[in-house]
């Protein structure tokens, strides 16, 4: 098998590994989004933080070191990096992408399971609602309600 065949298919298994991670994951952080029509936060009168430009497109572990998480990659392939962050306050996945492209592809195939998403430039982060308020304050972004299929921030 030439180096190019074994790179496709090493790229291959990865995005595989990443569907059924996400296919696994999604529904679980998803799962505690009833409420997904919370306002956003109004206690501090501040827009969120500005961060995003200054770290997209970011790293897996720039954007987890943000966010006070020690994160763990679960897969490093050619059209998307993802890692899981373990936090007291919830868990969450971090996803970033060489190109917007691949972050736009993305959604349009999340669309199929809903919920709400924190997207900034070539990444996403999936977590409940509330703790994407969170991290919003943390790392910027806006949020992309897949309920309705339109994957478009």
């Amino acid at each position: 098998m030439s180096q190019q065949q074994t790179q496709r298919s090493a790229s291959r298994r990865g995005l595989a590994f990443a569907a059924l991670v996400t296919a696994v994951v999604l529904p679980l952080a998803t799962a505690c989004s009833a409420d997904s029509d919370s306002a956003p936060d109004k206690d501090s009168g501040k827009p969120p933080a500005p961060v995003a430009a200054m770290v997209a497109p970011a790293k897996v572990e720039v954007i987890a070191k943000l966010t006070g998480c020690e994160v763990s990659i679960r897969t490093n392939a050619d059209e998307l990096r993802e890692g899981v962050c373990h936090t007291a306050k919830g868990d969450y996945l971090i996803t970033t992408f060489p190109a917007e492209k691949y972050k736009l592809t993305w959604l349009d195939s999340a669309a199929i399971y809903g919920g709400k998403y924190l997207v900034g430039n070539r990444w996403v982060i999936t977590a409940p609602p509330k703790l994407q308020e969170l991290l919003r304050k943390k790392v910027g972004g806006t949020f992309v309600d897949l309920s309705d299929h339109d994957a478009q921030n």
